[in-house]
C-alpha cells in the first residue's frame, strides 16, 4: 500500500476549536438541545474547513448512538430475569462470566444491564465491571470503540476486513493478562 502523503500540522486555532467543543459538550451534557446544537456546529465547522481535520466517522458514531439508546430504552425492561439470577452467583463467578460475554455482547450492555439489580455488593460490583474491561478485546463489538478503531485502521488489513478468529487469538494472551492483573494487584 503506498504512503499516505504528507498532511499539514494542525493549527493551534483548530486544536483549540475542537477542545472548546469538547468542553462545551461535558458542561451541557445535562442540556440535549444545546448539546444537539454544538453537534451541528461541529460538523459544519468539520464541513467548512476539510483540510484542517479528518473525516467525519459519522455512520460509526449513528451506530453506537443507536445501540446505546436502544440499550437504554429495552434494558430496563430486564430487571426481573436479571436480578434472580445475578443475586445467585458468588463475585468469582461473574467475574469470568463478565470476561466472556465481551466476547458476544458489548461490555457497556453488560454493565448498564448489572447496574438495574438493586442489593449487590460493592466487590460483586467491581468484579461485573473488571470482568467487562479486561474481555472488551476480545472482538470487535465487545467495546463500543472497537468499530472505530477497525474503521480508522481497515486500509492497513488484507481486504480491509478484520478476521474474528485471528482477532480472537491475538487478543487472548492480552486479556489472560488483565484477568491476572485485576485478580491479583
Amino acid at each position: 500500500m503506498p504512503d499516505a502523503p504528507a498532511r499539514a500540522p494542525v493549527s493551534w486555532a483548530v486544536t483549540l476549536l475542537h477542545l472548546g467543543f469538547l468542553a462545551a459538550v461535558v458542561a451541557l451534557a445535562h442540556h440535549p438541545a444545546l448539546c444537539l446544537a454544538l453537534l451541528l456546529c461541529f460538523i459544519g465547522l468539520s464541513q467548512a474547513y476539510p483540510a484542517h481535520q479528518d473525516r467525519l466517522l459519522i455512520r460509526e458514531a449513528l451506530l453506537v448512538a443507536i445501540f446505546l439508546s436502544g440499550l437504554v430504552v429495552l434494558g430496563g425492561q430486564q430487571q426481573w430475569w436479571l436480578q434472580p439470577l445475578l443475586l445467585g452467583m458468588s463475585s468469582e463467578t461473574v467475574f469470568w462470566g463478565a470476561t466472556a460475554l465481551t466476547a458476544v455482547t458489548d461490555n457497556a450492555a453488560l454493565t448498564y444491564l448489572g447496574s438495574l439489580v438493586t442489593g449487590l455488593s460493592d466487590e460483586f460490583k467491581f468484579a461485573l465491571v473488571a470482568g467487562a474491561v479486561t474481555g472488551g478485546g476480545l472482538t470487535i463489538i465487545a467495546n463500543a470503540p472497537n468499530p472505530a478503531g477497525v474503521a480508522i485502521l481497515r486500509r492497513h488489513f488484507r481486504h480491509q476486513t478484520v478476521q474474528p478468529l485471528p482477532l480472537l487469538l491475538a487478543a487472548a494472551l492480552p486479556t489472560m493478562v488483565a484477568a491476572l492483573a485485576f485478580k491479583l494487584l
